[in-house]
């Protein structure tokens, strides 16, 4: 664990746009979280306001307020935003400066590097603090192109796509591998994004920090690497958009250099239209499961539901219906918890 963190999400920590903080307060194995900035939800506990599980982390209206009221040293100050484009909000920069005056190391996963900003640079050398930007592309000494080395891996790999982007692959994946753990099958998450990093994951990529062309070569070496150094019986695999999405396709490098096995999907049935396009209509659901089971020549063994403007009626209706349609086992992973799932998964590798 790097140390004790606030986290900043101010005036998003009930957007889609605040996924990164979202993922922060229900897990991570990199941080203790300490506290949100969010002066929306001041004085509210900040799992509670994300699903209605009191989790101890409170929100505060300031960085000023959270450094006054909390009395273990802060370390780290995470930017908990994961907006399009990943830009830096014009108002966040006078929190980060007044963050990194009062000694907190910056983590940001934004594609707008901080390190590189000239304030922010000598803001950082002028108090000894640190700027790790995440989501910098690694050197391309250091990339892997695809060689074909998963077919030495022998953990069974299954990926956890989505209809959608910020429709919560990640959680449900963690999820999922913590299940499997607990049942005594040994299994690793591979993350492909910043916040699976933020949270801790051993062995992964950032997707979309890297050359395209290297992206199938860099998901391989980052199962191939878990395979040599851990040899679990499983792997989850972490995705990213959806197939169908305009502007994050990334689900089909996953399957391309993956090779998964099976594929979890995730959907939120009363969402109509991509994650930050409004104009553009989610395709059918039966049309992302062709779209995957041709693509992937792989079954979808369940389906995971994001439970976002759906009643706790609407959600077990919605989980009969599409047992009764489709066959395979659906449920709410954060309302009635992975198991099902991983029923499903033991049965269908006869574990």
């Amino acid at each position: 664990m790097d140390g004790n963190a606030l986290v900043l999400c101010e005036g998003a920590f009930d957007s889609l746009n605040g996924k990164t903080a979202h993922g922060l307060v229900r897990f991570t194995n990199r941080y203790k979280i300490l506290g949100v900035i969010d002066s929306t939800f001041a004085g509210k506990d900040a799992g509670e306001v994300l699903d209605g599980q009191v989790r101890d982390i409170p929100i505060y209206s300031s960085l000023a307020g959270a450094l006054q009221t909390i009395s273990p040293p802060i370390k780290y100050f995470v930017i908990g935003l994961a907006p399009e484009g990943g830009k830096l909000p014009p108002g966040y920069r006078a929190l980060i400066a007044a963050a990194m005056s009062a000694g907190l190391n910056i983590d940001s996963g934004l594609h707008e590097f901080l390190s590189d900003d000239p304030e922010f640079s000598a803001l950082a050398q002028q108090h000894g603090v640190r700027i790790r930007d995440i989501r910098k592309p690694p050197a391309q000494e250091d990339l892997h192109f695809f060689s074909g080395k998963i077919k030495e891996v022998e953990s069974i790999r299954i990926a956890v796509l989505g209809t959608d982007s910020a429709i919560g692959k990640r959680t449900t994946a963690w999820k999922i591998t913590e299940a499997l753990n607990a049942a005594e099958i040994k299994a690793e998450m591979i993350g492909t994004g910043q916040t699976a990093w933020l949270q801790g994951v051993q062995y992964g990529i950032r997707l979309d920090a890297i050359i395209n062309d290297y992206v199938s070569g860099e998901i391989e070496h980052a199962i191939w690497q878990c395979w040599q150094k851990e040899k679990p019986q499983m792997m989850l695999l972490e995705g990213q958009g959806s197939l169908m999405h305009p502007a994050y396709p990334g689900g089909f490098e996953l399957i391309a250099a993956g090779r998964p096995h099976a594929i979890i999907l995730q959907t939120a049935p009363k969402r109509t239209a991509y994650d930050g396009f409004p104009d553009f209509p989610m395709a059918p659901l039966e049309k992302e499961l062709k779209a995957i089971e041709l693509l992937a020549n792989r079954p979808v063994l369940a389906l995971t539901l994001n439970h976002e403007k759906m009643t706790d009626g609407e959600i077990e209706t919605t989980v009969r219906q599409y047992e009764a349609r489709y066959g395979i086992p659906c449920c709410d992973i954060l309302k009635h918890g992975p198991q099902k799932v991983v029923e499903k998964i033991l049965a269908a590798f006869q574990l």
